[in-house]
């Protein structure tokens, strides 16, 4: 099989013949992605970015054959992932939106003079400015998306963008006036 065929044409192959291959390289296309993606959201953990990857081609392979092609794969697999971890938010009653008080750099958890990268920088981030950051400056999605996404406002969603720009560039610099 040829990594030069569509999504299109790959999920078609799926659908219609039950193509194994084809999902497998669907799989292996856009799966890095997923996994990248899941993972900012559930602030490094592995096992749980795993789980939700599993459950969310699960629910893909389930759904292929309704999926009118209106928009890419890749954001049809993204939204299919993004419920996935809101569920799984839900039942162990975490949220994803929730930005606690007035947040602080948690500088027990970081050692003086250590710089912080910018996957550790987003784990450090609330949940509510973490997901919100991830969705609007890493994938792209504009205010509204993301408020019908997560079930909150436009105004709320630009407030949580606007304090996690704000907390990760004081993560960020975090050590840098040691270095």
């Amino acid at each position: 099989m040829t990594d030069e065929l569509s999504d299109r044409q790959l999920a078609d192959r799926v659908v219609h013949e039950g193509d194994e291959g084809a999902f497998r390289l669907l799989y292996r296309r856009h799966s890095p992605y997923l996994y990248r993606f899941v993972l900012r959201l559930v602030a490094g953990n592995e096992q749980e970015a795993e789980d939700v990857l599993q459950e969310t081609w699960l629910r893909a392979t389930r759904g292929l054959k309704s999926f009118r092609w209106q928009s890419a794969l890749r954001s049809w697999l993204t939204g299919i992932a993004l419920n996935r971890v809101r569920e799984m938010a839900r039942k162990k009653k975490r949220s994803l939106t929730e930005v606690e008080g007035e947040w602080e750099i948690p500088v027990a958890s970081m050692d003086p003079g250590e710089r912080v990268d910018l996957e550790r920088a987003l784990e450090l981030l609330p949940p509510g400015f973490r997901t919100v950051l991830v969705l609007h400056d890493v994938e792209g999605f504009t205010h509204r998306e993301i408020g019908s996404q997560l079930g909150i406002t436009d105004g709320t969603s630009k407030s949580q963008l606007h304090g996690a720009r704000k907390a990760m560039r004081r993560l960020l610099s975090f050590g840098m006036e040691t270095a």
